[in-house]
């Protein structure tokens, strides 16, 4: 099998809290210390700097996608192994999740919660089985998984929709269920 591939989606921002950069940090180490190319949005910013900093620091691969709109934005980061320009989101999106074999969700805004989204509904749909983690750091991620539940519970969701995604405390907690899962 070729060098697995790990997406992830997380903020162009840092968080109130220092432990989702140091989260981010020792995320990306950690795929780069299991020869994983990390596969992300390509901004040098916020949480996403701080995966691909840390990946690269540790002699990882990395891809990033961006769109030309973001490039200012998001300080499209020129240095990676892989670096695309895409047009506009969707292709961006498209791009990033062809190019993985899972999906690690870290802290994020309205993008991640977007790009979380979208993998969970096509994989509710059959569209793919690629593995789903919500990494969550400092328990950013329960209103979420409350919210995922209580659609459950009001019937607009079958339980099978909790059954897609694995939540995670900790990077070294989303390795251990990457390797299982890519295994």
């Amino acid at each position: 099998m070729q060098q697995p591939s790990i997406c992830v989606y997380c903020g162009a921002r840092p968080g109130n809290d220092p432990a989702y950069m140091d989260i981010a940090t020792r995320f990306g180490a950690a795929l780069a210390a299991q020869d994983w190319r990390l596969v992300y949005g390509a901004g040098d910013v916020g949480l996403m700097g701080a995966v691909a900093r840390a990946a690269q620091d540790a002699g990882g691969d990395t891809f990033g996608v961006i769109p030309t709109h973001l490039m200012q934005l998001e300080v499209g980061k020129r240095d990676l192994t892989r670096f695309v320009v895409t047009e506009n989101m969707h292709e961006r999106k498209k791009v990033m999740f062809m190019n993985s074999d899972a999906i690690v969700v870290l802290p994020g805004g309205a993008g991640s919660l977007d790009e979380f989204f979208e993998v969970l509904t096509w994989a509710q749909l059959g569209l793919h089985a690629k593995p789903i983690l919500l990494l969550n750091a400092n328990g950013y991620w329960d209103p979420l998984i409350g919210l995922i539940d209580h659609v459950i519970d009001q019937g607009f969701a079958d339980a099978s929709l909790r059954a897609l995604i694995s939540v995670v405390p900790s990077p070294e907690a989303a390795i251990a269920t990457l390797r299982d899962a890519l295994s």
